[in-house]
């Protein structure tokens, strides 16, 4: 129960913005103790996250320029949910298109809220192991920047203190990958 014994009232609600991924609507709420006030929420379809493991044990990352971080992050394969699709048709494509890598073996790591103070995207988590090399991946996206980077659990994680890998995502779902994952 996420608002307590009762939601709060919604008195008008405005989309401000309708785009490709995303829109962004201001809500004028009144809240169970009669307070009234505006929250503005941007709404997401949500996204699929894979992080991915070679038969040899190295984690599969991307590099990819980003433009709201100014420049190239490291992160693990990921895409936004499309219309029709559920989160594991999502990230079975994305990881192929992202990383040239394909898997047959998938667990569902979790899910969780990227930013719930603005945003109600959620992201999927899931564990690809036993990834096979496609010998014709599909072409990258055309809007995409991107490079593979395989490194180890305990490089992953180094990245991770060092500041190196600050994608949000990727660190959740790592620790929720860590107990499955083979120390090297």
């Amino acid at each position: 129960m996420p608002f307590g014994p009762e939601p709060p009232q919604l008195l008008k609600q405005r989309f401000l913005y309708r785009g490709r991924k995303f829109a962004f609507e201001a809500n004028r709420l009144r809240l169970p103790n009669k307070a009234e006030g505006e929250w503005e929420c941007v709404r997401h379809p949500g996204g699929a996250l894979a992080v991915p493991v070679t038969p040899e044990g190295k984690l599969v990352l991307i590099r990819q320029y980003r433009f709201t971080a100014r420049g190239r992050i490291l992160e693990f394969p990921a895409g936004t949910i499309e219309l029709d699709e559920s989160p594991e048709e999502t990230i079975k494509r994305e990881i192929e298109e992202e990383t040239g890598y394909r898997s047959d073996r998938w667990q569902k790591l979790g899910e969780f809220f990227v930013a719930p103070g603005y945003s109600d995207e959620i992201i999927y988590a899931f564990l690809a192991q036993d990834l096979e090399l496609l010998e014709n991946p599909p072409e990258q996206d055309i809007d995409e920047d991107l490079s593979v980077v395989l490194m180890t659990p305990q490089e992953v994680e180094s990245a991770i203190y060092s500041g190196e890998l600050s994608d949000a995502k990727s660190i959740c779902s790592f620790m929720l990958a860590r107990p499955f994952l083979q120390p090297n």
